[in-house]
């Protein structure tokens, strides 16, 4: 329990990564706000295996590129589980995958500057609240994409680089507040939003993994967890690939 007494809000976290997020760190102890934009039946169902498991969360929708909406996110949160100690930002927007000649600029666009406006809405709305009590953690989830870019994938890497050189401006600057911000990179990983394309890369990627293995969402959520415990303590402006060696620092 090595969360116990800490509150935490994981955005996008009906399915996916963040939904193994949001349940680990109530496992953990954590008192979890549970984030999800569209998908409600999804969102109650990973509150329901919290609470099964003896954890304690609440379920709040809110679309995070929307300030008003961020707002009343983290005062929902303040209100019913206390001050917000953590928060994983990883609220992941769609992207068309196609090759740049035949990209179009409005798909961009949207990827771009909704990734981004989400990013800074919450961090900005919840390290106010840190700040006050000179103590954070801050967990941006980007991915491998990002320094490794992939044909199709210009939008979700540009964003996602975007993310990365936000996240050390976040650590320069509010570390003297007493918040820590990292960055973990996932690598392909098994989820609902990347099983339609899992049959043809799966092979493909374990080969050249020196773990011989993809993800799964349980690898990327038990480094987050790291950075959110105590362990972690003096580590910030971090960068860490979870993509079982596939490409190394």
């Amino acid at each position: 329990m090595i969360l116990q007494g800490k509150t935490a809000i994981v955005t996008g976290s009906s399915r996916g990564i963040g939904a193994a997020t949001a349940k680990l760190l109530a496992q953990e102890g954590a008192k979890v706000a549970v984030n999800y934009k569209q998908n409600e039946a999804a969102g109650k169902q990973v509150l329901t295996e919290i609470e099964k498991a003896g954890g304690t969360g609440i379920l709040i929708q809110a679309d995070t590129s929307v300030r008003e909406q961020v707002e009343a996110l983290v005062k929902q949160t303040e209100k019913e589980l206390g001050p917000v100690d953590i928060l994983v930002n990883n609220a992941n927007m769609s992207f068309p995958v196609q090759p740049f000649l035949e990209f179009p600029w409005d798909g961009f666009e949207h990827k771009l500057v909704h990734e981004m406006s989400a990013a800074f809405h919450c961090c900005q709305v919840a390290a106010a609240s840190m700040a006050q009590r000179k103590q954070g953690c801050i967990v941006i989830i980007s991915s491998g994409l990002s320094r490794h870019p992939g044909p199709g994938f210009i939008a979700h890497s540009s964003a996602k680089s975007a993310l990365d050189a936000f996240s050390k401006s976040l650590a320069l600057e509010l570390g003297p507040l007493g918040i820590r911000v990292n960055v973990v990179a996932p690598g392909l990983t098994r989820t609902d939003a990347t099983a339609a394309r899992m049959p043809q890369m799966e092979q493909a990627v374990a080969q050249h993994t020196p773990l011989r293995r993809v993800g799964e969402t349980e690898d990327i959520a038990g480094v987050v967890l790291f950075y959110c415990s105590e362990w972690a303590n003096f580590v910030t402006g971090t960068y860490l690939p979870v993509n079982g060696g596939t490409q190394m620092n």
